[in-house]
């Protein structure tokens, strides 16, 4: 991976400056229940729209599986390793406010492993850059989702987000049955009511999906166009070993700072300090195949280390003793067998579903879908 341009500017559909500018004719109350890339997105264009937004997420922090793992040696880009830019308007998007954190990456010498995890050849040129967020790939997300996050300091009444927040039904509201509330509650298990939205957007994995509009007793319609998505998911481990930062000792291991394989259970490893505006310290964040990951679901965490742990020092010859590992299992991962259109709509009931896993697993599939999301409500 040589090619090192930066996102080159790309205009705008007419359709999206007239609805992103714009203010709403009607404006709306809108929920979107999701803080990665497709809902912060979703919501972001909701509110240029000139409709009010309250964003909702169950975990601490935005970004979804664009997240970084803080940790004293470093960051893990734990989930998304990269993205590439290939639609126009997330070109501009990234050109337009978030050329402070993307960073070109060139991962030098990516090897291709075979089953046993021997390097097999080098990877091709890539046909296009790959670009990462600094200091970390959640970076990105939590940008765009500033506005959203701290209105006060952008000046926009119309947004508010609430982490730490896990819905748990969709409701008519009980003083306006036109309208939906939301049943939520809190890590500590308190609970709440948000009433007053007239749309509701879902942009989490679908089979989260499924069992909240289920537990609600909603959109059958929707249930069943989600029943041909298979997501996968994906053990990862991460690994650091600050004893390389020695005098003479560069790193440990291969020259390589990336390989991947389509045979061997490791599917996926790089070399975090590797990547631009990143800690120097050597960590490596290591994937699992999807097959792999399948079969291996339910494995406790430290029984997934430890066959991850063997997996990596084949590959890359580094047995020493890392000071620190750590697996982490995403559940809902790399999609497989994608809906086919970029989100889903019940026009009636005014309630829609976005994420990645409407296009394939890529980032800017998660804009996309989330984007689109948005112009067809807004």
């Amino acid at each position: 991976m040589t090619n090192t341009r930066s996102p080159r500017a790309a205009p705008a559909t007419k359709n999206t400056r007239t609805k992103a500018r714009g203010a709403a004719a009607t404006p709306l109350h809108f929920a979107v229940i999701g803080g990665g890339m497709a809902g912060v997105v979703c919501a972001r264009t909701l509110v240029q729209a000139g409709h009010r937004v309250t964003l909702l997420e169950k975990s601490r922090g935005f970004g979804g599986r664009m997240a970084t793992r803080r940790t004293e040696f470093g960051g893990f880009d734990h989930g998304a390793q990269y993205f590439t830019v290939r639609d126009a308007r997330f070109e501009t998007a990234l050109r337009s406010n978030a050329t402070a954190v993307v960073r070109p990456w060139s991962a030098s010498t990516v090897r291709v492993l075979d089953e046993l995890g021997r390097v097999l050849a080098s990877a091709p040129p890539p046909t296009e850059p790959h670009f990462v967020a600094s200091p970390g790939m959640s970076a990105l997300v939590n940008l765009w989702a500033q506005p959203l996050a701290h209105p006060e300091l952008h000046g926009n009444l119309l947004a508010r987000a609430l982490l730490d927040t896990r819905v748990t039904r969709i409701e008519r509201d009980a003083l306006h049955p036109e309208q939906w509330q939301l049943r939520a509650e809190d890590t500590q298990g308190g609970q709440q009511v948000l009433g007053g939205f007239d749309r509701v957007v879902l942009a989490m994995p679908h089979p989260q999906i499924h069992d909240l509009l289920l537990a609600s007793g909603l959109a059958p319609e929707l249930r069943k166009a989600l029943t041909p998505v298979h997501v996968a998911p994906c053990w990862t481990l991460m690994v650091a070993y600050p004893q390389a930062m020695q005098p003479g000792l560069p790193h440990l291991g291969p020259q390589w700072n990336a390989a991947r394989s389509t045979h061997h259970r490791i599917s996926w490893l790089a070399r975090e300090s590797s990547k631009p505006g990143r800690d120097p310290i050597e960590r490596w964040t290591v994937q699992a195949s999807p097959a792999w990951s399948t079969k291996h679901l339910e494995d406790d965490a430290e029984r997934a280390k430890a066959k991850l742990l063997k997996g990596f020092a084949e590959i890359t010859g580094i047995r020493a003793t890392p000071t620190h590992a750590v697996a982490h299992r995403w559940r809902y991962a790399q999609t497989q067998t994608p809906l086919g259109r970029s989100h889903l709509l019940d026009k009636a009931l005014g309630i829609g579903a976005c994420g990645d896993w409407c296009l394939g697993h890529r980032v800017e599939d998660a804009f996309v879908s989330g984007l689109e999301m948005a112009l067809a409500l807004a």
